[in-house]
């Protein structure tokens, strides 16, 4: 359970306009994301009393807040990649539990695609060469390499194929074509994915996320603010989260993310366990992303994730399969506009609430889902914030 005396629930979601986003500002992207989350919820902006973003401007989240109108008295501006804003859920949610504050605003925008084209900025080839990653820049030692080269030594311990990691790739576009809010909807082969350019090997461009512009928003509030909600509540019940390095050196085990880790807490305080998980929406700016965190959530045991994830057996597709991954479509198929970790808790949040439209994963027996997982990964597997949803 989140510490503290209150339960929290997340109780307003949304997504700014998402994929080519040419006339919109990060700032802009921010607020009309925000303005929907509210109105889903049916709330004022009066009521957010915390405020947590990350990655824009110089005195994040301040500059936001204000671009906002909003004046917090409770603020986070964590910042590790990809897993932000499942450690930022963590963070309010206690707050919340504690007293702290009452309603929490997490907001993300960004231009990654549009500021590419534009000239504006060119792709990451790495985070920089300061302090311990000095030691590994040099070498040429990119950001998709770290990635790359924990894939390979995945392969060579475990006899992975690379057929299985295209797999994850195929049925996540399948998902995404049931989403009309996804980039790219066509579906995909195992050979496909195969036969594309290479960009760093393993990894064809397939494997690869795409890059999108986009942004996305999370309220979450005590449980006396339910009631005024026009949304039903999602609660959350177990986070967990963790940080295991930064420079690959540090690494212990290339075929095992901070998911371990973060997964096993959360679970503990939610007090369920991984096979009575419905969905699962996982970091995947790489296919072995999805391949490893399903493992190190306990979904499969470790070594066995290259079977798991088979197209044959369409374990991860919505239709038919027994846990939906990335039901959305997905940072390969549907939107990555960089720190993607707060769309996996609005994609969790509307497919517990029953807002999946054609993507709706259903139980069994026909039933809405009733637990979810959100896990986010940054950098280069070197944080991982996790998740655990209920339906209210």
């Amino acid at each position: 359970m989140v510490s503290g005396g209150r339960k929290v629930a997340i109780v307003g979601v949304a997504l700014s306009d998402c994929g080519r986003v040419d006339d919109m500002t990060p700032y802009a992207l921010h607020a009309q994301a925000a303005r929907r989350a509210l109105a889903d919820a049916g709330l004022g902006r009066e009521v957010v009393d915390g405020f947590a973003s990350a990655g824009l401007g110089t005195l994040a989240p301040a500059e936001v807040a204000e671009y906002l109108g909003l004046r917090p008295t409770w603020v986070d501006s964590t910042s590790v990649g990809g897993a932000t804003w499942e450690v930022m859920a963590a963070h309010a949610a206690d707050a919340i539990a504690a007293g702290h504050a009452n309603a929490v605003l997490l907001v993300y925008g960004s231009t990654a695609r549009a500021d590419v084209k534009a000239g504006r900025r060119t792709g990451n080839l790495s985070f920089g060469a300061r302090g311990p990653m000095q030691f590994e820049v040099p070498y040429g030692h990119t950001l998709i390499a770290k990635y790359a080269m924990a894939a390979r030594r995945h392969m060579h311990q475990y006899g992975t194929t690379i057929e299985q990691l295209a797999s994850v790739a195929v049925q996540t576009r399948a998902n995404a074509a049931l989403n009309p809010e996804a980039m790219f909807r066509t579906p995909i082969t195992v050979d496909e994915v195969l036969s594309g350019p290479m960009i760093a090997d393993p990894f064809t461009k397939l494997h690869c996320c795409l890059r999108s512009d986009g942004g996305a928003a999370v309220l979450l509030a005590a449980e006396e603010y339910v009631q005024d909600c026009r949304t039903r509540p999602v609660w959350i019940l177990g986070t967990g989260e963790h940080v295991s390095h930064v420079s690959m050196s540090e690494w212990e085990d290339f075929t095992v993310s901070p998911a371990a880790v973060s997964g096993r807490i959360a679970f503990e305080r939610a007090g369920v366990r991984p096979e009575e998980i419905d969905f699962a929406e996982i970091y995947d700016a790489f296919t072995y992303m999805t391949l490893v965190t399903l493992e190190d959530l306990g979904f499969c045991g470790k070594g066995e994730g290259g079977e798991f994830v088979e197209v044959a057996k369409g374990r991860l597709k919505v239709a038919g399969g027994e846990l939906p991954v990335n039901t959305d479509g997905g940072g390969l198929s549907a939107q990555h506009p960089g720190m993607r970790g707060l769309f996996l808790l609005v994609e969790a949040v509307r497919q517990l609430r029953g807002d999946g439209d054609a993507r709706q994963v259903r139980t069994a027996a026909g039933g809405l889902p009733e637990l979810a997982v959100a896990s986010g990964t940054g950098g280069w597997f070197c944080s991982s914030g996790t998740v655990v949803l209920g339906r209210g």
